[in-house]
């Protein structure tokens, strides 16, 4: 993959002692893929949590025992409608091109607790803290949809995670997405638009 173009605008600032900063934009439109994430981790469904100032989307991994976390991405808040704008617009790409993907078997109507998910699915030691993401590019074939989430950092924007999941799998992922972001703003910002529209838990695929 290429690497990013980069248009910085500096804004210099006068140095005080050794301190200097400079303001620039960095508009990625391709990132550098690190050999350790070229492969990417397959993915059976996602857990979305959400806190003040970021979401965090555990990938989940359930083919074998012991069922694994296999990826944790931590976005920005204002991230999150881009993530869902992308994932919708690849989604309508997708069925225009190939047709609806196969629907996946209904989840059970009792979701499960928080609690209950995190006893069964293990959280490497390694993916505590998450791989960070402003921004994100995804693409699809006719079976599949891959993730990159993107560092957009100056000078070179590059992939800090790769994820793959199977085409029946977006309509679900796009819910779940959808039903976070209008889970935060139901507590974090009690009047916007659709606030009231929220389920009571934390949406899982």
């Amino acid at each position: 993959m290429p690497e990013t173009s980069n248009n910085p605008a500096p804004e210099n600032k006068p140095p005080q002692g050794d301190a200097f900063t400079q303001q620039f934009q960095h508009q990625p439109v391709a990132a550098r893929v690190p050999e350790k994430m070229g492969r990417g981790v397959f993915s059976t469904g996602v857990l979305v949590l959400d806190g003040p100032n970021e979401f965090v989307l555990d990938f989940l991994q359930g083919l074998t025992r012991p069922y694994q976390i296999c990826q944790r991405v931590v976005i920005p808040i204002n991230v999150m409608d881009q993530v869902i704008n992308a994932v919708s617009d690849n989604l309508n790409k997708y069925v225009q091109a190939f047709g609806n993907p196969p629907a996946l078997p209904k989840p059970p109507q009792q979701r499960p607790t928080i609690q209950e998910i995190y006893e069964n699915f293990k959280l490497p030691d390694d993916m505590l803290s998450g791989a960070y993401s402003n921004n994100v590019m995804i693409g699809h074939s006719a079976s599949e949809f891959f993730f990159d989430f993107i560092t957009g950092f100056y000078p070179t924007a590059a992939v800090s995670a790769r994820v793959f999941v199977t085409a029946p799998q977006m309509p679900r992922l796009l819910e779940t997405l959808n039903m976070a972001m209008q889970s935060y703003r139901r507590r974090h910002h009690p009047q916007s638009p659709g606030a009231m529209q929220l389920p009571p838990e934390a949406p899982k695929t």
